[in-house]
């Protein structure tokens, strides 16, 4: 079985050497931007993974389409990132402040075309089931945005509203991720789906642990400013239960908050977090976390993978949410 160390280095040579059309400049060169800042490639890693608990080594057929989800990743987050009006992406200017959102929008929209390039790259025996669940996936991750933007627009939303938003924002492409490899391997259709499932628990947690992180995290760390969520009414799971949590109001009062000079910010963010202390909310976002990793190694327990494979599904997942400690 391929190891960890093997899937990394594979990953670092992919994507340093991953290229796209020389000109126009304007339109390629957010691409290239996009994909040099890098990021954890948590996608093609776990499609790495997933391919290879069930062959020795990895093939060429597995790369491109590992690649892939890479670049939609980059795609949706160019996009998201016009939509949030956000300055910073993993510590440097997004693509619409270095450029322009005209740019952004269109460099987006040719990031699309690259994944789906290489996506089709699978091989054939797997081709249209690949293409298939893509395709289903991606439609569902705008679907997610589209729910996610009008929730902005909501006071409160409830939490079934909110796990069902970022099920389909989120979760989906990490469970597209893990069955992708599974299927290009050759996988049953039981592994394939227990393997779904799995990615689909772990991208639950990963949001709800990003939601954590907006609050919580050294902004030098997370790459992004602090208080995001607060300050753009973004249904994250802390503001969702917080609202159920709250009898007095206070989060009402809170959130219609003015957000436009940075001292108003900080005072913001500021009553917000004093809220989710009283409430205890940090502390409960860290226990649900923990129920959907649980529940998400449930899932490939009954794959009879073996030990060694098992220890490394729990790894990846504890690698991905180990970000908020």
């Amino acid at each position: 079985m391929t190891t960890e160390a093997q899937i990394e280095n594979l990953l670092e040579e992919t994507f340093r050497h991953l290229g796209f059309t020389a000109e126009p400049a304007g339109l390629y060169d957010p691409l290239r931007y996009m994909i040099e800042i890098g990021g954890k490639r948590i996608r093609p890693r776990l499609c790495l993974l997933t391919w290879s608990l069930f062959k020795e080594e990895i093939g060429e057929e597995i790369i491109k389409p590992a690649a892939a989800l890479e670049v939609f990743h980059s795609f949706t987050l160019i996009h998201d990132d016009i939509m949030d009006n956000a300055d910073v992406r993993r510590g440097v200017p997004t693509v619409h402040r270095k450029w322009c959102p005209n740019t952004a929008i269109l460099s987006g929209d040719v990031m699309l075309i690259e994944a789906y390039k290489l996506i089709a790259q699978a091989p054939a025996h797997a081709l249209k089931k690949a293409l298939d669940l893509f395709s289903k996936t991606a439609a569902e991750v705008c679907e997610g945005q589209q729910y996610d933007m009008e929730f902005e627009d909501r006071d409160q939303v409830s939490m079934d509203e909110y796990m069902k938003m970022i099920g389909l924002k989120t979760a989906v492409l990490i469970a597209c991720s893990a069955k992708m490899g599974a299927i290009i391997a050759g996988a049953s259709d039981e592994a394939c789906e227990a393997l779904y499932n799995y990615g689909y628990q772990i991208g639950l947690a990963f949001q709800i642990a990003d939601d954590w992180l907006d609050t919580y995290a050294d902004p030098k760390v997370f790459g992004k400013a602090i208080g995001g969520d607060i300050l753009n009414n973004k249904k994250s799971w802390l503001i969702t239960r917080a609202f159920e949590k709250d009898t007095t109001g206070e989060m009402q009062a809170a959130m219609a908050l003015p957000g436009t000079a940075e001292a108003e910010k900080l005072e913001k963010i500021e009553r917000v977090k004093a809220i989710y202390a009283r409430l205890g909310i940090g502390d409960e976002a860290q226990t649900e976390i923990a129920r959907l990793t649980e529940a998400s190694m449930k899932e490939v327990e009954r794959l009879d993978l073996g030990k060694i494979r098992y220890e490394y599904l729990h790894r990846y997942a504890e690698s991905l949410l180990g970000r908020r400690k």
